[in-house]
């Protein structure tokens, strides 16, 4: 009975990742739900037989093998969910509707040996569409094998009345479930083959023996670069008498010198307006303002025009800062003297940004009382626990510092329910964290 679990999780493991959080309506419930799909499948031809012929698909479009490619990775993905759903359908006789499947499929299968050809490989991606509109799981198949050009020599070695004879059920309490053991080895094999495939594109050692060459190669010859920033950094920090000029942009060095050059003409031609950024830290980004610590932050793809416009308004968002502090007060009275608190080890934020997801979040949690109360058995206070206020886009979690994150956006009713849930965990990490 080892062999039960086994299948099922190699068929569809990649999907797991992402079924098993309830997202997109999946049919994926963790292992349970992947052997309902062995279970349709084999009604038609046995489970052993199916995953032999599919063997070579499984390895061309797994979405473990697409980790360097998120657009097909993802795209590979939903089409075996909907996939799954299809054929589930069809063999339980349940409604069909015509349908277009997408798969992304490798010109060549070797692993990626370099992240630098990440690109060049990319393009080298064959988008094959299948049409499903069949109850047939035999003709589903060889059309999915006959699509991906590849080999359906084992479909054509099972006689037509083998695949309609076996009519019988393998539900994991019929006496006939034994017979997976027969195709044991198979299926170990196969995850063998994947983990073999997954060490090979994941294991930061290799990558780093297969780069480092190309890497101190590219190094040496930016080196007059990096050695042009660093001089333009120094004179740029001693005019102004900055703190520092930071880079977190992510892109070359060669786009960082061009815009300390930019910079240091500005400067020059606003030798006054640039006297608001003494002692500060500058930070080239992808924002224009300033952080909640007081730091300048300018887009590195804008202007200078633009740049000189923030500048002068560094005075308005000082003044923004300065209100922090009320804004994190109001909404900590909004729930029961939770303290707001700013995410440890967090990457900069701007004072703007910030104030105003405060103010959304304070908004909607008084909209919340004025319907309806907080559960009773909640303590008179919450001064024991911390809150942190991400973008709308953030996650609600418990981080492992016992911080409770929320995004802004977050509906009232369900941050109180993830407060209930979640109140004595976020305790004890606290107190782990702070020992």
């Amino acid at each position: 009975m080892a062999s039960l679990h086994l299948a099922p999780r190699l068929i569809l493991k990649g999907l797991n990742k992402r079924g098993s959080r309830g997202g997109n309506g999946s049919n994926y419930s963790g292992t349970s739900g992947c052997l309902n799909n062995i279970h349709f499948l084999s009604r038609t031809i046995s489970s052993g037989e199916v995953f032999t012929a599919l063997k070579p698909f499984f390895f061309a479009v797994h979405p473990d093998l697409f980790c360097q490619f998120p657009k097909e990775r993802e795209v590979n993905e939903n089409s075996l969910k909907q996939l799954n759903a299809y054929i589930e359908s069809a063999t339980h006789e349940k409604p069909l509707r015509p349908i277009n499947l997408t798969f992304y499929i490798r010109q060549n299968l070797k692993p990626i040996p370099s992240p630098v050809l990440v690109k060049e490989q990319a393009s080298k991606f064959r988008a094959v569409n299948i049409d499903l509109g069949q109850r047939d799981v035999r003709r589903t198949v060889y059309s999915i094998l006959e699509k991906c050009n590849l080999s359906t020599s084992f479909m054509d070695s099972i006689p037509q009345t083998k695949l309609e004879g076996r009519r019988q059920s393998y539900h994991p309490t019929h006496p006939n479930m034994t017979s997976w053991s027969a195709y044991q080895k198979d299926f170990e094999e196969v995850e063998r083959d994947l983990e073999v495939r997954r060490s090979t594109q994941d294991s930061l050692m290799t990558w780093l023996e297969k780069n480092v060459k190309d890497a101190r190669t590219k190094l040496d010859d930016c080196y007059p670069i990096r050695e042009e920033v660093l001089r333009l950094k120094t004179e740029i920090c001693k005019t102004l008498d900055l703190k520092d000029v930071l880079w977190e942009c992510g892109w070359s060095a060669t786009h960082f010198r061009g815009c300390l050059e930019s910079f240091h003409i500005l400067a020059t031609q606003h030798s006054e307006v640039m006297k608001v950024l003494k002692g500060r830290i500058l930070i080239f980004g992808r924002e224009n303002g300033v952080t909640m610590d007081g730091h300048v932050v300018l887009n590195s793809g804008e202007v200078r025009t633009n740049w000189l416009d923030v500048i002068k308004n560094v005075p308005g968002h000082d003044s923004v800062i300065l209100r922090i502090p009320s804004v994190q007060r109001a909404l900590s009275r909004s729930l029961k003297d939770i303290k707001v608190v700013h995410r440890k080890f967090q990457p900069n934020k701007l004072a703007e940004n910030y104030v105003a997801q405060l103010r959304k979040l304070t908004t909607s949690l008084g909209d919340f009382r004025g319907r309806s109360n907080f559960p009773k058995h909640w303590p008179d206070e919450l001064s024991n626990l911390e809150l942190v206020v991400e973008t709308d886009a953030g996650p609600l979690m418990v981080s492992p510092t016992g911080q409770i994150i929320v995004p802004s956006s977050c509906p009232p009713f369900l941050l109180v329910n993830f407060i209930t849930d979640h109140m004595e965990e976020a305790k004890e990490k606290l107190d782990q964290y702070k020992r």
